[in-house]
């Protein structure tokens, strides 16, 4: 029997494994890969390596034997589920299941059931899931099926006819993936009838008590076998279920996640059907791990002191205490006490040094605090700088001479002046630290004073000498004084004190020490004698009044005396203004007053700011004049509509203070216009209408929302007006049409303004005509002439009696390829009757026409004319350039020039010649291939020839340099530039790029 039903189940998954690592349809590669054949089990068909995982307790007739386990026992507690404890395995270990035959379940229908698993030996990291007659199918859980996973049973409420086949617990180690299956178990229907209805029967449920440490998460099982399959409920009693708790698996797993301590309590879930109810109560307790609240610290004490150590821990249960010395346990002794956590060591010796710890312990678990104990001894020490001192006191002064040895045991202290014991009494006493304390100190008390430190390892001694002096007096004058803002002052500091000791002085403001470099150059310090000081104040401001301090610094004593100065000023700035009864145009003010600086308040002024104004600017009051023992006022002749803000500002005699804060914004309220509209006048405009235009009314006087004009017009000579209303606040012109309306019909006009609040005033009444439409007439006699190779002049008459007067003229001009709506356009204002249009191309034809217009549009175009632009100047510069030079004249000549066939031809040629420094040339014109070129001025002279046609000037030959002689003599340096003549005394000056000289 056993083996036809592992040779049925080994057809069954060879179908979806390889021979050892073939994936799984419909699963992933590394499941596949640790669901393996175990060819040498002889017991079970599937397997990996053993795991262990918590007994669980059977809850049927179904069981198998459970094989050897392997490793130490120990007690295990789940991170998650604290139900159970068992002998544990390595983590990665998973049994296999036995290999015997599992008898089939037959039930009827409507009845419940419990499949068993009997799971082997494996560690807590493991999942259940069943298999529903071939793998992979496995069996989904539902209000009616339900798998636990402490137990790894298959619960079924209801058996039903689709429930029969055969079922195979398959158990899944979560940390490697590896899988052992179960033998299979049929369950199969009795043909004896059907199962009844009857009342829920708890099968699966958490334990009585549950322990979970705090921040774990919590999961607690219910489910029952029931005909109507029965509905799970959950709830706390006594409290309720904490809101992060979540019900899984159709609410047979209640959740808890991060529990804490106040989820602990008692938790019940009650099954229930029509036929009755079923209910079981768990408690939940959360514990914590130990966890220290104080810790120990390490500690040197002197031999023979008492030791006391206390450690603090909190935890649930409560934690108790042990004390360990070197690691091995302490126990109660004479000298040593140990109570709930403190331990007390009485009179410590170098057999108590060692490293101590504290061990604080629940049922959950233990921490622990360690410290080191260090017992010192030695003899009595000073410190270097005690050993020998001097003390200077002053009469009836108290005094403290330190006597503080290091040592341990602690040294005991004694005293002696010269060779006589210090006797105590009322004035002289022996502190509790070793220092000596003298009261009202007099002369009788100077000498010298030996410290003498003892214990039972030595002794040490230390020499104090103490001076007494006569106590140093101060003088600061003058005490006080009243100053004005501006004014300088000088506090003078006299200290009367022992001639023997060095005095310093120090100053203070306010109880603050006087930084002399930061202060901006008002204080200045003067030391003129040793026994006195000066404080120079310049230039005094409000900030520097107050209290005076000088104090005066001995060796001996420290003395201090106080100066009041009082500074006048302009007064400060008034506090929080508060605007009230706000109307149209005025607004009630109230502030608190300013500081006077000790000068009364004379008056206070109220400014203003609003978008329009430029800054503050003072308004008009009621009463008109503010005094200063006024704390309110009214603002008067505001804008209506306008934002303000507020701010008061303080007079007194010496001058105006700072302005107040300003108060918040406010708006006055809407009002009708009263501001008309300005500059109204008439514009050109095209035939049969009549512009009408104004200069729009500043937002500042709109006086309210729905601002607009009102345009009023009639034929002049007639009575009735004719009104349009214009509803933009911004606009500024108004065009009427009428095609009844003539040229330049004479209208009056006004334009006036409203709001929301009603209609405000009319301007003025003007003329203005309509408008004379466009020019009717073309322009006459239209000529166009070439002026050079890039200009062309053209030339217009215009009819003046024709309708629509022309504001100026458009000439439009294309070439002669080009069609006539690419044109190019020129315009010109008022009456002129020509253009030169520049910029055009060289030897082009270019078409032209003329139209006047104005600004009713454009008037009837000209006849076309044409002009060719003139051929380009010739681009050959005049070469071969000589010249020779005759006093303050020099002669040139030069090659003529030949313009190629796209050129114009040459008809001169011209000279410009500068001094050198200068911009500005000279020209001069010539037809002949000389010219005689006069050099007025001594220096030297830059010179160069262009041809010139009637497109223009050519290009220029290359510069010559001359330079100016008055005598016309040459000095001999100049030979190498020079030829002179045997016939005359003139020089030639010859180019190194020039052709030799030749006869002109």
């Amino acid at each position: 029997m056993a083996s036809s039903w592992k040779l049925m189940l080994f057809l069954s998954v060879t179908m979806c494994l390889s021979e050892y690592s073939k994936a799984l349809p419909g699963l992933s590669t590394s499941y596949a890969a640790l669901l393996r054949i175990k060819k040498s089990s002889s017991s079970s068909l599937f397997g990996s390596k053993t795991r262990p995982r918590y007994n669980s307790p059977s809850l049927g007739t179904l069981s198998a034997s459970s094989p050897s386990w392997r490793g130490a026992a120990q007690n295990y507690y789940s991170p998650i589920n604290l139900y159970h404890s068992s002998d544990a395995f390595k983590q990665d270990d998973l049994g296999n299941f036995s290999g015997r035959t599992r008898s089939a379940v037959s039930v009827r229908e409507g009845q419940g059931v419990v499949l068993m698993c009997s799971p082997p030996p494996h560690s807590p990291e493991i999942i259940y899931s069943w298999v529903f007659n071939e793998f992979p199918s496995f069996v989904a859980e539902d209000s009616r099926r339900f798998i636990s996973q402490e137990t790894g049973n298959l619960y079924i409420s209801k058996v039903q006819t689709s429930d029969v086949g055969s079922y195979i617990c398959l158990v899944k180690n979560t940390v490697t993936n590896a899988r052992v299956l179960s033998p299979p178990t049929p369950l199969t229907l009795r043909n004896d009838g059907v199962m009844g209805e009857y009342e829920p029967k708890i099968e699966v449920h958490f334990p009585f008590t549950v322990t979970a440490a705090k921040g774990t998460t919590v999961k607690m099982e219910c489910f029952a076998l029931g005909n109507p399959v029965p509905t799970i409920t959950w709830m706390k009693v006594n409290g309720y279920i904490p809101s992060k708790a979540r019900l899984r698996k159709s609410q047979a797993v209640l959740e808890i996640p991060n529990v804490q301590l106040d989820d602990a309590g008692i938790y019940e879930c009650r099954a229930e059907n029509s036929r009755g109810k079923n209910s079981f109560r768990g408690q939940l307790q959360v514990y914590t791990y130990p966890h220290w609240v104080e810790k120990l610290n390490d500690t040197q004490l002197d031999s023979g002191s008492p030791l006391r150590w206390e450690c603090k821990a909190t935890g649930k249960p409560r934690p108790t205490y042990r004390w360990l010395k070197n690691g091995v346990p302490l126990s109660p002794q004479s000298r040593v006490e140990m109570v709930n956590g403190v331990l007390m060591i009485h009179n410590v010796n170098q057999s108590d040094a060692g490293m101590y710890q504290c061990l604080a312990e629940n049922k959950y678990g233990a921490i622990y605090a360690s410290a080191e104990l260090k017992i010192l001894a030695s003899a009595p020490t000073f410190a270097l700088n005690q050993l020998k001192k001097t003390i200077i006191v002053t009469k009836d002064r108290e005094v403290v001479i330190e006597c503080k040895p290091q040592g341990s045991p602690k040294p005991t202290i004694s005293w002696k002046k010269g060779d006589r014991a210090v006797r105590e009494n009322k004035r002289i006493a022996i502190l509790p630290d070793g220092s000596l304390r003298i009261l009202n100190a007099s002369k009788s008390d100077e000498g010298k004073y030996v410290c003498r430190g003892e214990n039972v390892f030595g002794s040490a001694e230390i020499i104090a000498s103490l001076s007494v002096k006569e106590p140093t007096r101060i003088e600061l004058t003058p005490k006080r004084t009243e100053l004005t803002v501006g004014e300088s002052i000088v506090l003078n500091c006299k200290a009367i004190h022992d001639a023997s000791l060095d005095v310093t002085f120090y100053w203070t403001l306010k109880g603050q020490p006087i930084d002399f470099e930061e202060e901006g150059g008002h204080f200045e310090s003067i030391r003129a004698q040793a026994s006195s000081a000066d404080l120079m104040i310049r230039n005094i401001l409000l900030m520097h009044a107050g209290r005076y301090g000088c104090r005066v610094q001995t060796t001996a004593d420290s003395v201090s005396d106080e100066a009041e100065l009082l500074v006048r000023g302009p007064p400060g700035p008034p506090g929080i203004v508060i605007v009230e009864e706000i109307t149209e145009s005025s607004a009630t003010l109230s502030w608190s007053p300013a500081a006077d600086n000790h000068s009364p308040i004379s008056s206070y002024n109220l400014q203003a700011r609003s978008p329009f104004s430029l800054g503050w600017q003072t308004v008009k009051t009621v009463p008109e004049i503010i005094t200063g023992d006024m704390e309110s006022a009214m603002a008067v002749d505001l804008n209506p509509w306008v934002e303000y803000e507020f701010r008061v500002v303080a007079t007194n005699p010496i001058g105006t203070g700072d302005p107040s804060t300003p108060s918040r914004m406010i708006r006055t309220n809407e009002a009708v216009p009263k501001t008309a509209p300005t500059n109204v006048s008439g514009r050109s405009g095209r035939r049969h209408e009549l512009v009408i235009a104004w200069e729009p009314v500043s937002e500042e006087f709109q006086n309210g929302e729905g601002f607009g004009y009102i345009v009023a017009f009639r034929p002049n000579g007639t009575r009735g007006w004719k009104e349009k209303m214009v509803t933009s606040s911004e606009a500024s012109k108004f065009i009427y049409r009428d095609e009844s309306v003539p040229p330049l019909t004479p209208f009056e006009v006004k334009v006036g303004v409203y709001n929301n609040k009603g209609d405000g005033p009319f301007s003025q009444i003007v003329v203005i005509c309509s408008a004379e439409g466009e020019p009717s007439a073309a322009p006459t006699d239209v000529k166009a002439t070439s002026v050079s190779v890039s200009e062309i002049l053209v030339a217009w008459k215009h009819i003046k009696e024709s309708l629509g007067r022309p504001q100026g003229f458009e000439v439009g001009y294309w070439k002669d390829m080009e069609q006539e709506d690419t044109a190019e356009t020129v315009k010109t204002r008022g009456n002129e009757s020509f253009v030169i249009l520049t910029g055009l191309e060289g030897n082009t034809l270019y078409h032209f026409t003329v139209r006047a217009y104005n600004g009713a549009g454009y008037g009837p175009p000209s006849s076309e004319v044409s002009a060719t632009t003139k051929k380009s100047p010739p681009s050959q510069a005049p070469s071969n350039l000589r010249w020779e030079q005759q006093g303050s004249q020099v002669s040139l000549g030069w090659e003529p020039v030949i313009p190629l066939a796209n050129e114009s031809e040459v008809v001169g040629y011209k000279v410009f010649y500068r001094q050198e420094g200068h911009s500005n040339s000279q020209v001069i014109e010539t037809q002949k291939l000389q010219a005689v070129v006069p050099l007025p001025d001594a220096g030297v002279y830059i010179i160069e020839v262009r041809a010139y046609s009637e497109g223009g000037d050519g290009t220029a030959s290359s510069q010559i340099r001359v330079p100016s002689y008055s005598g016309g003599k040459i000095t001999s340096a100049q030979s190498t530039l020079h030829t002179l003549s045997t016939s005359s005394s003139s020089v030639t000056l010859l180019l190194a790029l020039m052709i030799p000289s030749t006869s002109w």
